[in-house]
């Protein structure tokens, strides 16, 4: 009987020792699992294994790198995670040639800044300066290569965006005919628009409302010799001088 008893004792401590395996196992298992999720977070947004060495720039022509990387701001070593891509978008934006910017994380180690342009329509001379100027009327800084063929728009005093965006819808509006006789063009408000032609004529246009049916009223009123021609009301145009 004493060594059924030991058998039936040894038996016992086997199936609890077996019982007790799976427990400890499990909880080996755990700690594998948050050390590597620890290990994960300090990795992506802690260390220098995921870190910023690098940022391209892409579609920039009229802007420079340099100035995309100053506005962008996003220095060595910053880990990529933690890069705030929506501030780098904004601050990109601030820049007044840049139309938009996209800004995305370019696994492990670079962020990429997309530029789309402003597309310039005009040039604006603003006092001593000559700037360009885009169809929603924001006027930023071109190399004179880039100004140099564009229509002219100069102001006539302190003037809007909103004007200024009028004079950009008149000059995208100008038939190719037309265009090739405006010297330059005069914006004095929103709804002040003159054209100056060659011969030393001048057109009253208006707003860039109906610009379409005003330059088809000014081919007809130009067959007459006059030194004024005003189509600001294309309905009931005036010619005098």
């Amino acid at each position: 009987m004493p060594q059924a008893h030991d058998r039936e004792e040894r038996l016992f401590r086997r199936r609890r020792l077996a019982a007790r395996l799976p427990a400890w196992r499990l909880a080996a298992l755990a700690v594998v699992v948050l050390a590597l999720v620890v290990l994960g977070v300090y990795a992506v947004w802690f260390s220098s294994w995921l870190a910023v060495d690098d940022v391209e720039v892409e579609g920039t022509d009229l802007v420079s790198t340099s100035q995309v990387l100053a506005a962008a701001d996003v220095a060595d070593g910053t880990p990529l995670a933690s890069v705030d891509t929506a501030a780098v978008q904004r601050r990109v934006e601030s820049i007044a040639a840049v139309a938009s910017a996209d800004v995305v994380r370019s696994w492990p180690h670079a962020v990429t800044v997309t530029v789309t342009e402003r597309v310039p329509v005009a040039a604006v001379t603003l006092g001593s300066s000559v700037k360009a100027l885009d169809g929603d009327g924001v006027v930023f800084a071109a190399p004179s290569s880039v100004t140099d063929p564009l229509p002219q728009v100069r102001t006539s005093g302190t003037v809007t965006t909103a004007a200024l965006r009028e004079a950009a819808g008149v000059v995208e509006a100008l038939p190719a005919d037309l265009a090739k006789k405006v010297r330059y063009v005069v914006v004095r408000s929103a709804d002040e628009v003159v054209l100056r032609l060659t011969g030393d004529r001048t057109v009253v246009w208006g707003s860039s409302a109906d610009s379409a049916t005003k330059a088809e009223v000014l081919e007809v009123l130009l067959g007459i010799d006059a030194s004024t021609y005003d189509v600001s009301v294309p309905s009931t145009p005036t010619t005098s001088g």
